[in-house]
């Protein structure tokens, strides 16, 4: 396979943007991203759009708009790895010598449904019953406190880790700081999570610029290089499920380590899906950045902080940047390419030269999550 790189990142802030569709939106980030890199329209080859509620043709809407049209050009759903997977296929084409330019994105409009929990497929045999991801995580975290003798405290300090993070970050949903009564006080959704335990529903999107090496060679902006991309979906069984070890990010991180010839011990940073406080746990563990049981140690003794052992959401994970479901691993992609080439300002970590990203979801009967993508970068 070729090397890909990654040349080129946008994102449009996140939050609440009621009045801007998943197209609109998508749009931005990856005019955005055009103009940074001074790629011209016909020099794409190729193009990716994730969404998970964009609508149909959603990629061919937002890419026609800024001059991409007649290339082949494919929109991608797969749950909150939508963004993800479209950056997956991109490298893939460029790896496998098709393509020498591809804009990969994903946006994504979750204003549009009003608040609350997100619709999910009513064909599934556990959401007929009632099932929602808050009452999900919510029994992952009481297993997890359980086993391992962790208290909601522990949850807490992620909570305040990564809302300190994502309070330097412009991009961010939320950019204030929060204490631990904050985070104590917030309402209840679903014991033991409280409400600053759970991250927002946001609106957003994000793109990044997909190249071979002789491609990003004649462009002004920096380049990393994407060691690894790989995707997984989750394995079906009606046995017992562990609540407290998600298997497809084990499997899926493994492969990409595999792939990339690094270990978790390598790691500069890594941002990963906290859609609720006790994934950070559980996948910090999944990952192998922490023991099996002991993630929540490690973020008390502060080893995932900015300047700790590894840096964990340095942009301040969903719980602060925001989840518009589709944009959240192109956006973690575009975190880390900042990180690995200087440019992420007062997120910065200290000497970042490899970094992971991660992101899962979907709910499916028999499962533990639909799907999983797990992004490596490097700066050599």
């Amino acid at each position: 396979m070729r090397p890909v790189f990654v040349a080129g990142a946008a994102v449009h802030p996140f939050g609440k943007h009621p009045d801007l569709p998943a197209a609109e939106l998508g749009y931005r980030a990856v005019q955005d991203l055009i103009a940074r890199t001074g790629v011209a329209p016909e020099q794409v080859d190729t193009g990716f759009g994730g969404s998970t509620y964009g609508g149909s043709l959603l990629a061919q809407r937002v890419l026609q708009r800024v001059g991409v049209s007649g290339q082949p050009v494919f929109t991608v759903e797969n749950a909150c790895a939508s963004g993800a997977s479209a950056v997956h296929l991109g490298w893939q084409a460029i790896a496998a010598g098709t393509a020498d330019c591809v804009i990969a994105f994903g946006t994504e409009n979750l204003s549009a449904f009003g608040g609350g929990t997100l619709p999910l497929t009513t064909a599934d045999l556990e959401i007929d019953q009632g099932m929602v991801m808050p009452a999900a995580y919510a029994m992952r975290a009481q297993r997890y406190l359980h086993d391992f003798g962790a208290t909601v405290d522990d949850l807490t300090r992620v909570s305040v880790k990564n809302r300190r993070n994502g309070a330097a970050n412009p991009r961010a949903h939320f950019q204030r700081e929060v204490s631990p009564d904050d985070v104590e006080q917030s309402r209840p959704i679903a014991d033991p999570l409280r409400l600053l335990h759970c991250c927002p529903n946001s609106d957003g999107a994000a793109a990044v610029l997909l190249c071979s090496e002789d491609f990003a060679k004649d462009l002004p902006t920096a380049r990393v290089r994407m060691r690894a991309s790989v995707v997984r979906s989750g394995r079906f069984h009606t046995s017992f499920r562990d609540m407290t070890w998600p298997d497809i990010t084990e499997r899926t991180a493994q492969a990409a380590y595999d792939v990339a010839g690094i270990g978790p011990a390598d790691l500069d940073l890594v941002e990963l899906h906290d859609a609720f406080s006790v994934a950070e746990l559980l996948h910090a563990e999944a990952l192998g950045i922490a023991d099996r049981g002991q993630a929540f140690k490690a973020v008390a003794a502060g080893d995932f902080d900015r300047d700790g052992r590894v840096a964990v959401s340095p942009s301040g994970g969903l719980l602060s940047r925001g989840h518009p479901v589709g944009a959240t691993g192109v956006t973690q992609i575009c975190e880390a390419y900042w990180q690995l080439t200087g440019e992420a300002a007062e997120l910065q970590v200290p000497g970042a030269e490899v970094a992971l990203t991660h992101v899962t979801g979907g709910g499916i009967f028999g499962v533990d999550n639909g799907a999983c993508a797990v992004h490596i970068l490097t700066t050599t």
